[in-house]
Formats: structure tokens, sequence, C-alpha cells
């Protein structure tokens, strides 16, 4: 038979005072870094709508550096939450669903799906050129 430790040892106050203090820490650390990421990207939204029309020498650049760094903050702000949820201090509280195989049928509609995305965005381009 195996004994669990009493709630009153010592031993057991301290692992999970060390465990509220990790629990503590990684949120702290989690909190800062979405302030900081949300703020960058609040950031780079101003600049760019501050950039006006993209017809100016540099500014194509500009806006595409700034659009790049969004989506890659954006990509980092996923990370970190899946990250974090993954390698939680007090254990996982879920386990995430093994993906399913890859199948022609799941390829094609994938395919399909981006020709539409494609198409759609090719026309939204011809309609905006043309009502400037």
């Amino acid at each position: 038979m195996s004994e669990t430790p009493a709630p009153s040892d010592p031993g057991v106050d301290f692992v999970e005072a060390h465990r509220a203090e990790t629990a503590a820490r990684v949120l702290r650390l989690y909190y800062a870094i979405i302030v900081l990421m949300i703020a960058g990207i609040v950031g780079l939204f101003v600049y760019v709508v501050r950039l006006g029309a993209l017809v100016g020498t540099g500014v194509e650049t500009s806006f595409g550096l700034a659009v790049a760094a969004m989506f890659t903050m954006g990509a980092m702000l996923v990370h970190l939450v899946d990250r974090t949820y993954r390698s939680w201090p007090l254990g996982r509280r879920f386990r995430p669903a093994t993906p399913g195989p890859v199948t022609p049928s799941g390829t094609a509609t994938l395919l399909s799906w981006l020709v539409v995305a494609a198409a759609l965005g090719g026309a939204a381009y011809v309609v905006a050129q043309l009502l400037m």
C-alpha cells in the first residue's frame, strides 16, 4: 500500500507553495508578453493607417514590412498561448486530439478553398482598381 502524505506534512505545503509560485511567475510572464505584443500590433496598425495612399516612394515596402511584422507578432502570440498551455506548471488540463490522416479528399478541399480565396482576392483587386 502506498501512503499518501497528510495535508499537514511540511513537504506537501512546500511543494504546493512552490507550484503556486511557479504558476504565478508563468502567468506574469505570459501577461507581460501578451500586453507587449498587442501594443506592438496596435502601434504597427496605427503606423499602417497613417501611411495613407500606397503610391509614395518606399511606402509599399514600409507597408509590407509593417504588415509582415503584425502577422509575425500574431503568430508569436498563438505560439505563446499554445506553448503555455502545453507546459503549464500545474499540469495539463486537457489533451489535444490527434490529427486525422491526410487524405486526397482533404487535400482537394484545401486546394479548392485556396483557389476560391485567390479568385476572391483577384476580383477584389480588380474592383478596387476600377473604383480608383
